[in-house]
């Protein structure tokens, strides 16, 4: 109990300090809670666009990107035509632009995809689509933001389209994106008969190994990976998931140093309190464990401060009008408790060494510290 008083009071004597080391740490947690959760949430928004109602992924060996991949219709024509495939459905990934609005998601695909199966149509019909030429067609976001309604005439890039429906989806991604027919895409981003991916659905998923192996065996220059082994393996994904821990470890860098410095600041400006504990009977290692004890309350506020800081960031990133759609924060438990750890970790680091010192203080020079 004497312990605790102790921390308690010293760190209410020293209020300002143990505030910016208490910042320091706040940060920290918001920063990677915020950066990790919205990337997790863009690439889990990302794998449910290629993963709808399919088993495997066929696309171009060794590319860095998805949107560089290239995959033509005969090795389409090839990959449905196998035995073990149910449906087979290619897609073209590109970027377009409008008025005000220099990056847009475009999806080539065609009239039998599910995702229009599954999409709520807000304007138009699913049966509509690909019927006529020169129609796009805007997920409900995407037609917000454009300001576009059913039949009316938007610019996108050096062409126009009529809009020939809206439809609503589960999906950020694909809300704030537009559709064209594949064939439309394929001529737009002059890819010939090209698309980025096929999404492949199996008549008997335990069958998936032999499907792969005939595939690749056929079609030297693509490759077949399991939804599961392409989410985990993908290059873009690891890149950013590399990112957004390197920027959280560098925001937890800079918090454990404002708790060292916090720590090592209350030592000097108590040497000769500490040397009266230490007359009174206290330890070495009591001593030490004060000073730890401190930062992890420090810490703990920190923590608890970020988190709730993270989370309303959070909160209000996902309902503003510009990312709404874009971004579905999501938070794993593991990520939760590795941000709790690090920032517990970090604290601890940062007091290593103010502890060290106090615990080294003489009580006989001390009291006569000035």
């Amino acid at each position: 109990m004497r312990h605790l008083t102790l921390v308690f009071i010293n760190l209410r004597r020293h209020r300002l300090r143990a505030a910016i080391g208490v910042a320091g740490i706040a940060f920290g947690v918001a920063a990677m809670l915020t950066i990790l959760a919205i990337v997790t949430g863009a690439i889990g928004m990302f794998q449910r666009i290629l993963s709808t109602d399919s088993h495997y992924l066929v696309f171009e060996r060794n590319v860095s990107d998805l949107f560089f991949s290239s995959v033509t219709a005969e090795q389409v024509d090839l990959v449905r035509a196998r035995p073990e495939v149910a449906e087979a459905h290619p897609m073209l990934f590109g970027i377009v632009t409008a008025a005000g609005h220099p990056v847009i998601t475009c999806f080539g695909i065609e009239a039998a995809d599910p995702r229009l199966a599954r999409a709520e149509w807000l304007a138009g019909t699913r049966e509509a689509f690909g019927r006529t030429e020169g129609e796009v067609f805007l997920g409900s976001r995407a037609a917000e933001f454009l300001q576009a309604k059913l039949g009316q005439e938007l610019e996108i890039g050096r062409s126009r389209f009529r809009v020939g429906g809206i439809f609503r989806t589960e999906n950020g991604f694909e809300d704030g994106g537009v559709f064209l027919p594949l064939a439309t895409a394929q001529e737009f981003f002059h890819r010939g008969t090209a698309a980025s991916v096929v999404a492949v659905k199996l008549r008997d998923q335990s069958r998936g190994a032999e499907f792969k192996q005939a595939v690749e065996a056929a079609l030297p220059g693509v490759v077949a990976l399991e939804n599961r082994e392409f989410s985990s393996g993908y290059s873009s994904f690891k890149i950013l998931n590399l990112t957004a821990w390197a920027v959280g470890l560098c925001a937890f860098a800079l918090g454990g140093l404002g708790v060292a410095n916090t720590m090592l600041l209350s030592v000097f400006s108590r040497i000769r309190e500490i040397a009266v504990l230490r007359v009174c009977g206290f330890s070495r290692p009591q001593v030490a464990a004060l000073i730890f004890s401190e930062a992890v309350a420090v810490a703990a506020l920190g923590i608890a401060t970020g988190l709730i800081l993270g989370f309303g960031l959070l909160a209000i990133v996902e309902r503003v009008p510009q990312f709404q759609g874009y971004v579905q924060a999501t938070v794993q438990p593991l990520v939760l408790v590795g941000i709790v750890v690090t920032a517990l970790a970090t604290a601890v680091l940062g007091a290593i060494y103010p502890a060290r010192f106090a615990s080294t203080i003489q009580p006989a020079e001390a009291l006569r510290y000035e």
